[in-house]
C-alpha cells in the first residue's frame, strides 16, 4: 500500500501541532510538508516547511505543492471575539482556496478537514459558526477529492510535550476523564485525532463525517 505524503496546515496551532507529531512518528507516513505563515522551527528527516504569508494566493508556491496524496487541514480560528465576515473569510474562503489549489495539483488526494462537534451541514441552524463550517464541509465534498472527511472533535486533550496549547487547558484538563465517561462523543485525545486522520487517509471510511466516537475507535486501530 502506498505510504502517505502529507500536507498539514495549521501546525503552529494546537491541533496542527498534535497531528504533525503523530505523522512524524507514523511508519505509514513517508513525508510531511507544513505550510505556515511563520516558521515552526522544527527539524525532522521527514519534514519540509514552507513559510508563506498569503494563503489566499498560493501561486508563488504551487510548484512545491505537487506530489502529495493527503492534506490534513488543521488551520482555523475560533468564532469567539471575531465578526461574522472575518470568520467566514478565514473559515470558508481560505479553506476553499487552499483545497481547490491542492485538488488542481494532486490527483487522488484525500482531504481531511477539522471542523468540530456541532457542525451544521443543513446550513439552516441558529448557530452562525456551525452553518459556516457546514457549508465548508459541503463545498469541499463537491471538489472531487478521492476522499473528503469532516472531522468533528469536541474537547481535545493535548499530547504531552505539546507547546501550542491554549493556557486555559491547564485549568480544564482535569475534566477530561469525567467528560469522556459521561459523553465520549465529545472528548478525544490529540493522539486519537491524529491517528484517526492517518487511518482514514490510508484505508478510507464508510462515512465522510468523523464524529468523536469514530475518532476514538479509529485512534485505537
Amino acid at each position: 500500500m502506498e505510504k502517505l505524503k502529507v500536507i498539514i496546515t495549521g501546525a503552529t496551532g494546537m491541533v496542527g501541532e498534535g497531528v504533525l507529531l503523530e505523522c512524524l512518528n507514523s511508519s505509514v507516513v513517508e513525508s510531511v510538508l507544513i505550510i505556515n505563515r511563520k516558521p515552526l522551527g522544527w527539524s525532522h528527516p521527514k519534514l519540509k516547511e514552507i513559510v508563506h504569508a498569503d494563503f489566499y494566493d498560493l501561486s508563488p508556491i504551487e510548484k512545491d505543492l505537487t506530489g502529495y496524496n493527503t492534506c490534513l487541514f488543521c488551520l482555523g480560528v475560533s468564532s469567539v471575539g471575531i465578526d461574522k465576515d472575518a470568520y467566514y473569510k478565514v473559515t470558508y474562503e481560505l479553506t476553499m482556496h487552499v483545497a481547490k489549489t491542492l485538488r488542481k495539483l494532486n490527483d487522488g488526494m484525500t482531504f481531511c478537514y477539522v471542523s468540530g462537534a456541532g457542525t451544521d451541514r443543513t446550513e439552516k441552524g441558529s448557530s452562525s459558526w456551525a452553518r459556516v463550517k457546514g457549508k465548508t464541509e459541503n463545498d469541499l465534498l463537491k471538489l472531487g477529492f478521492k476522499n473528503m472527511f469532516g472531522f468533528r472533535p469536541g474537547f481535545i486533550k493535548p499530547t504531552a510535550g505539546q507547546t501550542k496549547i491554549n493556557p486555559l487547558y491547564k485549568y480544564i484538563n482535569w475534566t477530561f476523564p469525567i467528560g469522556r465517561a459521561i459523553y465520549p462523543n465529545g472528548f478525544c485525545t490529540m493522539k486519537e485525532l491524529g491517528q484517526a486522520m492517518i487511518h482514514v487517509s490510508m484505508q478510507g471510511y464508510p462515512t465522510d463525517i468523523i464524529t468523536g466516537k469514530d475518532i476514538i475507535r479509529l485512534g485505537k486501530e
